[in-house]
């Protein structure tokens, strides 16, 4: 039989009592030499006590072994949680190597990490990890990897093994990573001797650990980007908000700053990009940031004009049912579509139009200087792109995002021609009636974005 049992950080009062009692019961204990003052209270004199230095880590697993298999009551000890960076798998492996008949058990203790989270209060509140620095067994290509992916996934991170007299520079280089992707202000401890008589704790910041301060008895604890100090406590919140959003306007407010914190780098002056995260909104689609294209202002200029109460003619009844009536209603806006309209239904017979570009023609003759919005024909957008870029009326702006192959890249090009006309459009075949009346929905409310971090 063998048990591989956890000290805990070294104080007697760490020990469980069932790590105790493994260890009374045991003939042959075997361990880094540096442990057994630890359990001095509990070995006596007919125990066979074997100790090993410090990297013979795979001896003591070959001795416990052979001692078991000459019936002995093997306990193999070490600091900590058995389990964690430490003897159980190297026991579990040479057993299983060889297929033995020898019953093994792993005893829990307090980990280092368990330990530090206590001393500091609160740290491990979220979600969290722990990374051993040491490349004695593991490649540094493969723990890099792992650095990167805790400082990226915002974990509150332990680390072990973070230095020694030969392992003095890692610690150094995961500080590096972690300030690409971290706040410099995260707060960081340097727990040492936990549990020991020696027990020190440095509390610190990201910028200004010093690594010089940390040795082989040091277990390092990094806080996320919501881990806070009050007084000598450090403290994670057991969420990134105080609660979930539920009311739609939090759910919305919500979505905004979650496509905000995950948006791809892009040059678009701020009224053009908040209509982007408006269509990114609306489809879910972060690649909305490369095909949203405005003249100038355009969306600001809406924003006033549509303030203002001015009209919007749509060239289908699915553009004017996805612009939010409270905006129009607070403004006094009238949206106007056309499609069905007698006089237009006989302009389309009697001219051999499309009923969107009729109900378009039909609604420049009627209001000239309207904002027309275009989500679904490319007829539509064709017929008042021609007439504005021939003068015949002056229209406060028009929206292009007209969806599908026939025409539609045609008419979208025509509308770039426009020099007097402010513009947005939704590029290449990309669009439909939802991005239309998300653009208009944008420019209504412009001044939202102030209120988000950009």
């Amino acid at each position: 039989m063998i048990k591989v049992v956890g000290l805990g950080p070294g104080h007697k009062d760490y020990i469980i009592p069932m790590a105790t009692e493994a260890i009374k019961e045991a003939t042959v204990v075997i361990g880094y030499h540096y442990y057994f003052q630890f359990i001095e209270h509990l070995i006596s004199d007919d125990i066979l006590c074997i100790g090993k230095e410090l990297s013979e880590e795979e001896k003591r697993a070959e001795i416990a072994v052979a001692y078991a298999l000459k019936g002995e009551k093997v306990v193999v000890i070490g600091s900590g949680d058995a389990s964690i960076y430490a003897m159980a798998s190297l026991v579990y492996e040479r057993v299983a190597k060889d297929a033995l008949d020898i019953p093994v058990e792993t005893v829990p203790g307090i980990s280092a990490f368990i330990t530090a989270g206590s001393k500091l209060g609160a740290i491990l509140g979220h979600d969290f990890c722990c990374i051993s620095l040491s490349d004695l067994m593991t490649p540094w290509t493969t723990i890099e990897k792992r650095i990167k992916g805790a400082a990226i996934g915002d974990f509150v991170t332990g680390l072990y093994n973070p230095k020694s007299k030969k392992r003095y520079w890692q610690l150094n280089a995961l500080k590096k990573i972690y300030l690409e992707h971290r706040n410099p202000n995260t707060p960081v401890a340097i727990c040492k001797q936990l549990g020991r008589t020696e027990e020190h704790i440095i509390l610190t910041t990201l910028e200004e650990l010093d690594v010089e301060e940390v040795d082989m008895f040091s277990v390092v604890l990094i806080g996320n980007s919501q881990t806070f100090r009050y007084k000598d406590h450090l403290i994670t919140p057991r969420g990134y908000l105080d609660r979930k959003p539920h009311t739609g306007p939090e759910i919305q407010l919500a979505s905004f700053e979650e496509i905000l914190t995950n948006i791809p780098e892009n040059n678009l002056e701020k009224d053009t990009l908040w209509a982007a995260i408006r269509c990114i909104h609306t489809s879910g689609d972060f690649e909305y940031i490369n095909y949203i294209e405005s003249s100038e202002k355009a969306i600001a200029k809406w924003n006033e004009f549509l303030k203002g109460g001015g009209t919007i003619v749509t060239d289908v009844t699915m553009v004017q049912s996805g612009i939010t009536r409270a905006y129009t209603g607070k403004y006094g806006n009238q949206v106007v579509c056309l499609l069905n309209d007698e006089e237009a239904l006989q302009i389309a017979k009697n001219e051999n139009l499309t009923r969107s570009q009729a109900g378009i023609k039909l609604a420049a003759k009627r209001y000239p200087n309207a904002l027309f919005v275009i989500g679904n024909a490319p007829t539509a957008l064709i017929e008042i792109v021609d007439q504005a870029y021939e003068g015949t009326i002056k229209p406060a702006g028009i929206i292009g995002a007209p969806v599908g192959f026939i025409n539609v890249i045609e008419s979208k090009e025509r509308l770039t021609m426009l020099t007097d006309t402010p513009y947005t459009l939704v590029k290449e075949r990309r669009g439909g009636s939802n991005f239309a009346a998300a653009i208009v929905n944008a420019a209504f409310t412009l001044e939202e974005i102030e209120t988000l971090e950009i």
